[in-house]
Parts: structure tokens; C-alpha cells; sequence
């Protein structure tokens, strides 16, 4: 049971740091529009970059379910941003706090009260114990419904796909999709395979609403499937507050056993 309630504490300190989604007052959902074969690649992401969220910090609170092929669970999470700079996770089981996990550009740390034990580790780690590569930046912009990389450094395909755009590309190790509505132009979708090494990553976002004149995703669903699983979360927002103080407390209590993810 120890191993398990382990693993799943990881899974959602983990997973929840690169997919949980944001929010506040829901004030208008999103309308489906038309797509047309006439529009450009560059044209989708210039649309699709109007989006782009602008803020300082972001106090998140949220409900998640977490599920692989041996277990499944359910937590509250408080998520705190500061931009560009550090994520701070707090992961809690009936109102019990059990993880915390705090992510900045150069490391990923992480510790839970259920084994005492902790992590800390770099991107590297992360990358293989989910099976898609990250960084500070990846981790950030899927946090706030943003595509992972900067479209305008690929070159893409462009097609139809549900009446949502299709911006794909694909060199010998990774293809890459993300699907964009017609509307607002807004990522309702991005996939990462990698076939070779039998690992997929998959981001779906859904019911938009606007916040702030901003809109954004309030569910999400995440998948990630490689050679030893599959791992499931969705995510529902409770709360968020924009632009005000946050602080980032994180120390490992002492006696807690280092882990090292294989």
C-alpha cells in the first residue's frame, strides 16, 4: 500500500505541475467558428498568440483525479506562480496536506509525508519518469493553456481537422501536434509522440470561459502513456487570484529519505 500511496503522490505532485489550469469568475464560453483552407500557418499563430496571458502571480486552488492502470485517487492541490521564475505545489488528501514540490529553471524538488522521503533533480529526471522532455517554460505554459514550444521557431503543416486547425510537425525522433478553434483561435489541444521510443503526451483542454478579459480552459484532461503505463489526471479549478503577493515556503523536514526516479 506504502508503494502505491507513493507513486500516486508523485503522479500528482508531477503531473499537476505541468497541467493544472487556472481560473476566477466565469463570465463567457466559447462559440465555434468556421475553419478555411486559406489560412496560413503563420496567420493561425499570430491569432493564436493574441491570446497570450499576462500576469505576475497566479494563486491557484483545484480539484484533481489522478488514475494509472493500478490505482486511482482524488486531491485538492494549491498551485502558486510567479512568473517566469518559480512554481510552488501543495498537494492535499482530505484536507491533509501530503507533498509539496517547488520548480524553478534550473531544478525540480519534491517531498511527501506519506514515506518521508524527497526528490530533487533536474529536468532530466522529470522529462523520463513522465516520457515527454520539459523545462521551466514547457511546465509554465501548460499550466496556463499555452502550446509548450514557441510556434514560430517550427515550421508546420497546416490542416482541418473537426473543424479546429492542425499545426503538425515531425522530424525523426518527435512529431508534435497542437489544434487550435477557429473562433478566438484558442489551443483546445497538443500531442507529443514519440514513437520510436513508445511514449505519448497528450493535453486536452476544454470549457473556456473568460476571466479577467482573458479566455481560458477550466478542465483539462492529461494523458501520458509510455512502455510501463498509462497515467490519467483531469483537473477542475476552485479558485485563483491574479497579481497579488504570493510567498514560497519549501524545506524538507528533517530525517526524510532522498528517492532517485529510475
Amino acid at each position: 500500500m506504502k508503494k502505491y500511496l507513493r507513486i500516486t503522490v508523485l503522479g500528482f505532485v508531477f503531473c499537476l505541475t505541468y497541467s493544472l489550469l487556472v481560473s476566477c469568475k466565469t463570465k463567457a464560453v466559447l462559440n465555434e467558428g468556421s475553419a478555411s483552407n486559406e489560412m496560413t500557418s503563420e496567420k493561425i499563430i499570430v491569432n493564436n498568440y493574441k491570446n497570450k496571458k499576462g500576469f505576475s502571480t497566479l494563486n491557484i486552488s483545484a480539484s484533481a483525479k489522478y488514475r494509472d492502470e493500478k490505482n486511482s485517487q482524488s486531491v485538492s492541490a494549491e498551485i502558486k506562480i510567479k512568473k517566469d521564475e518559480k512554481i510552488l505545489v501543495i498537494v492535499r488528501v482530505l484536507g491533509f496536506s501530503v507533498a509539496k514540490a517547488l520548480i524553478t529553471p534550473a531544478e525540480v524538488k519534491y517531498y511527501e509525508k506519506i514515506n518521508n522521503t524527497y526528490f530533487e533533480g533536474d529536468y532530466q529526471s522529470l522529462s523520463q519518469w513522465l516520457g515527454t522532455d520539459l523545462d521551466f517554460q514547457k511546465v509554465q505554459n501548460l499550466l496556463i493553456g499555452e502550446a509548450i514550444d514557441d510556434l514560430n521557431k517550427s515550421v508546420f503543416t497546416n490542416t482541418i481537422i473537426n473543424k479546429m486547425y492542425k499545426l503538425n510537425t515531425n522530424d525523426d525522433v518527435t512529431e508534435k501536434s497542437f489544434f487550435i478553434e477557429t473562433d478566438q483561435f484558442l489551443l483546445k489541444n497538443q500531442q507529443i509522440i514519440q514513437a520510436q521510443k513508445e511514449r505519448e503526451f497528450e493535453v486536452d483542454y476544454s470549457n473556456f470561459q473568460e476571466f479577467s478579459k482573458t479566455l481560458m480552459p477550466t478542465h483539462l484532461d492529461l494523458q501520458a502513456i509510455q512502455k510501463k503505463g498509462k497515467t490519467n489526471i483531469s483537473i477542475d479549478y476552485r479558485t485563483v487570484t491574479f497579481n497579488e503577493e504570493v510567498t514560497f515556503p519549501y524545506s524538507v523536514p528533517e530525517g526524510y529519505e532522498r528517492i532517485f526516479i529510475e
